[in-house]
């Protein structure tokens, strides 16, 4: 009895070849259903959003040149808790309580366009200067909306309802206003503008020194 005869070897690598290209065209066909698959998903989605941004050109209204030093900075916190009421029902019902986190700074500078005549005097041998300066001012209060934010709130029935309905909810306006206002409280019963003059009086005399004046002497326009 002979035995079994082998299929030729030259006939191995060809059938290889055909499961290799065998599998490389299913991979195709499951990565063209994924993708289709995908694709269609987006299309049919209902609840998938498209942002498109159709803002007008930034316009230039005007340009103003600035004379000032800006000579220092403040940053402040405050806590804004404001609670509105309704005079004959209860919270539960018609009311709001919000705390606020309100963050910012507030810039002191010296305005040098400001000066008087007569406010920079030289000595004759050119050695001696004095130089009289208005007060520093303080700036609006500059909120930084990446620090400020609504730490709780509680609203009544009533309230709920009428932001649910509303196609403009009240925003956070009157608490960012709040805020700002009590910032700018803070800001001038603080030290900065006292901090603001001395930086700029040490500012002045160092340059006016490298200037190669040898007495340099920095008032301000309420000192006699």
């Amino acid at each position: 009895m002979k035995p079994p005869q082998e299929a030729p070897p030259e006939t191995r690598p060809a059938s290889r070849g055909r499961r290799w290209r065998l599998l490389a065209g299913l991979l195709v066909v499951l990565v063209i259903l994924a993708v289709g698959a995908r694709l269609a998903w987006s299309w049919l989605n209902p609840f998938g959003e498209t942002a498109t941004d159709r803002s007008q050109p930034v316009l230039l209204e005007s340009i103003h040149n600035l004379s000032r030093f800006e000579a220092a900075t403040g940053n402040f916190q405050v806590v804004v808790d404001l609670e509105k009421d309704a005079a004959f029902l209860p919270d539960a019902v018609k009311g709001s309580r919000t705390l606020f986190v309100g963050a910012g700074g507030v810039d002191a500078y010296v305005d040098f366009g400001g000066l008087a005549d007569g406010a920079l005097t030289v000595s004759p041998d050119r050695t001696e200067v004095t130089v009289k300066l208005p007060r520093a001012q303080l700036e609006k209060p500059n909120l930084d909306n990446k620090r400020s934010y609504v730490y709780a709130q509680q609203r009544g029935l009533f309230d709920r309802v009428e932001d649910f309905l509303s196609s403009s909810p009240s925003d956070q306006q009157e608490l960012y206003l709040l805020a700002e206002k009590k910032i700018a409280e803070a800001a001038q019963a603080s030290d900065l503008r006292n901090r603001a003059d001395q930086n700029t009086k040490i500012m002045l005399e160092g340059m006016l020194k490298g200037l190669g004046f040898e007495k340099v002497t920095v008032k301000f326009a309420d000192e006699t």
